[in-house]
């Protein structure tokens, strides 16, 4: 298949399961539809349309974030998160639930500013000239330190209702998002994966090494702090109104980058579209109750990315 074909299989997946979650429970909706119009007009305007966006924009960033990462470090088993900026989300999403009473719109707010102070920590520590693996460390280093602050924060709620909720949050969902959680998240998820996608050309470029990627006349350091920093905004927008959703990032760009020859610039489109594609089925399926109760999106995605990874390292391993 050419990668033309490929862009387009996955565009038409996408918008296909995209209209399926808008339509999902036809039955039930037009119920509501026949004894008030308003009402139906409402659900679907006011939480299926932001839940269905908010599954497709955080699929793409998380898709194209981590083919970038991979592709950027030269290591199949780097993900968006690496560097630090989705503990540095939920870190701020915590402690703005604390200190505004845990609404939705501080809680998004808080977890955005928490990612861009991760990001401007680790471009303290790392300094603006840092390699790949100064960049690493210093990432690993902010995750230890906001993954043990959060772990303070919660271990001191105010009450034991407020740290339910918070760990319930952490779970990862998308139920009951509203239009405001979208248009906080949206600019940073839009503006991040577009920066992401414009790095193709020369992530294929750096796929042949650094020297010759030079010589080709790609700044190293530009690229690389462009990739950081795209996928931690990114990434941090995704956390901030939906919690900790994993392994899109992971288990993506390994299904894709066969499909493109191997290239890891090649594989950015198309590992958008298949997390878009990808989150919005999952988000589809955790609509389906389990013992009566809707299976949190972020639990589904690890139940599905953890074997992936597994096989992976069992792969590596072997070969």
């Amino acid at each position: 298949m050419t990668p033309a074909r490929l862009i387009a299989a996955l565009a038409l997946l996408t918008a296909a399961l995209a209209m399926a979650s808008l339509a999902w429970d036809p039955a039930g909706l037009r119920a509501v539809a026949a004894r008030d119009p308003d009402l139906a007009r409402a659900i679907l305007l006011e939480l299926r349309l932001p839940r269905t966006a908010l599954a497709l924009l955080i699929g793409a960033s998380l898709g194209a974030g981590g083919a970038a990462m991979q592709g950027l470090l030269r290591n199949p088993l780097a993900s968006p998160d690496v560097l630090g900026p989705s503990t540095g989300a939920a870190l701020g999403a915590i402690l703005a639930g604390y200190q505004f009473g845990g609404g939705p719109l501080a809680i998004a707010g808080g977890g955005i500013t928490g990612a861009v102070a991760a990001l401007l920590l680790l471009l303290a520590l790392a300094g603006p000239a840092a390699g790949t693996a100064t960049l690493v460390l210093a990432g690993v280093a902010i995750s230890a330190l906001a993954g043990a602050a959060m772990n303070l924060a919660l271990s001191l709620a105010p009450s034991p209702y407020a740290l339910y909720d918070l760990m319930f949050w952490l779970f990862g969902s998308l139920a009951d998002r509203s239009l405001p959680q979208l248009a906080i998240a949206a600019p940073w998820l839009l503006l991040g994966t577009a920066a992401l996608l414009a790095c193709r050309h020369r992530l294929d470029s750096l796929a042949l090494g650094e020297d010759v990627a030079q010589s080709l006349g790609v700044d190293i350091p530009r690229l690389r702090w462009t990739i950081v920093i795209a996928t931690g905004v990114t990434t941090g927008a995704g956390v901030a109104v939906a919690g900790s959703i994993g392994f899109v990032g992971l288990i993506v760009p390994h299904l894709v980058r066969p499909l493109v020859g191997g290239r890891p610039g090649a594989a950015l489109l198309p590992s958008a579209l298949a997390g878009a594609a990808l989150l919005t089925a999952a988000d589809m399926a955790v609509r389906l109750p389990i013992a009566g109760e809707e299976l949190k999106l972020g639990v589904l995605t690890a139940l599905i990315g953890a074997p992936f990874f597994l096989a992976l390292v069992l792969r590596g391993r072997g070969q």
